[in-house]
């Protein structure tokens, strides 16, 4: 290994043409100068200078040093300035549900980057729950997902939405767009549309949050989203069942420390927020009277319409 102070000594003399006027900027005396220099021919095994009475002179191999040795010291000092950094470092293993991924994170993640330059992020996006089941087996060390209890981040009103000028016909199912089971959403879609005796369709399925916003401006049904997160391109339907709200919940295991507990740190200090969403009415689809309802089922568990079979159109994740 070479001495970085035998190569700094080296390019003092390059870069000055001469041993007296190095040892002047260094700081040092001309015998230290010489000194550092014969060390560093020893340990290279070549001669790097060309001396005489009246000049110093590179040689072939001290040209080619100079590029090492300018090199070499870079990464000294990269390496140096990246351990003396202030704050923690290390990795988190962070999860978060696509909507809010593509509706916040990019900014609460770039204020993280600057504030926490030496921690880096290995980021899952996943449904909710799959993402809360994740965190359980010990696979992420931080979750941002919509959940109905833990640390609360956000917690936005869910809004039903569709292609600008969508036209739901009256009296027949409402087609809808939803991400498969174990979504939260849609939970919450067919619950509220069960209890308010609404028929319903499934018109298109989509594992990714890209696939439900092209099938939703393609009008092949309407979807639900948290308001600050909905899409752009989409507008809010009214004339609906009202879905409630939904809790977007910061989750750990155990106790967040170290790098986990800065990221937590700058989620839970950001500002959220987004312009509310107005409300426009569509023609709304017509209920059926009480005895013509669909007997309630188990949340989650697809209810269409009698003799309305269901017209799935699913859209495959990204390979």
């Amino acid at each position: 290994m070479i001495d970085p102070v035998l190569l700094r000594t080296f390019l003092a003399v390059a870069e000055a043409g001469g041993f007296s006027e190095a040892a002047r900027r260094l700081d040092l005396g001309q015998s230290t100068v010489s000194q550092h220099v014969r060390r560093l021919e020893t340990a290279l095994s070549c001669v790097l200078f060309e001396r005489d009475t009246h000049s110093v002179r590179l040689t072939g191999d001290g040209e080619t040093m100079t590029g090492f040795a300018r090199g070499i010291l870079d990464q000294q000092d990269r390496a140096l300035r990246y351990f003396s950094r202030p704050g923690p470092r290390g990795r988190v293993r962070f999860g978060v549900c696509e909507d809010f991924l593509l509706g916040h994170a990019a900014d609460v993640l770039g204020r993280f980057r600057g504030t926490h330059p030496g921690i880096d992020l290995e980021l899952s996006v996943e449904l909710s729950e799959v993402l809360h089941s994740r965190l359980a087996d010990g696979d992420l060390d931080l979750v941002l997902a919509k959940r109905d209890s833990g640390q609360g981040v956000r917690r936005d009103p869910l809004v039903w939405v569709g292609a600008p000028g969508l036209e739901l016909v009256p009296g027949e199912p409402v087609p809808l767009v939803l991400y498969p089971e174990p979504s939260v959403t849609r939970a919450r879609a067919l619950t509220a549309l069960r209890r308010n005796g609404v028929q319903w369709r499934i018109g298109c399925v989509s594992e990714r949050l890209n696939g439900l916003r092209v099938a939703l401006e393609a009008g092949l049904g309407i979807g639900l989203f948290a308001e600050s997160v909905v899409p752009d391109g989409l507008a809010p339907i009214a004339g609906l069942p009202d879905p409630g709200s939904v809790t977007f919940v910061l989750s750990h295991r155990g106790t967040a420390r170290g790098s986990a507990a800065a990221l937590a740190e700058t989620i839970l200090s950001a500002q959220w927020s987004r312009p509310p969403l107005t409300l426009r009415q569509p023609p709304l689809p017509r209920r059926r009277p009480a005895k013509a309802r669909t007997p309630p089922e188990a949340p989650g568990t697809p209810s269409p319409a009698p003799d309305t079979p269901p017209r799935p159109c699913r859209a495959s994740p990204p390979g």
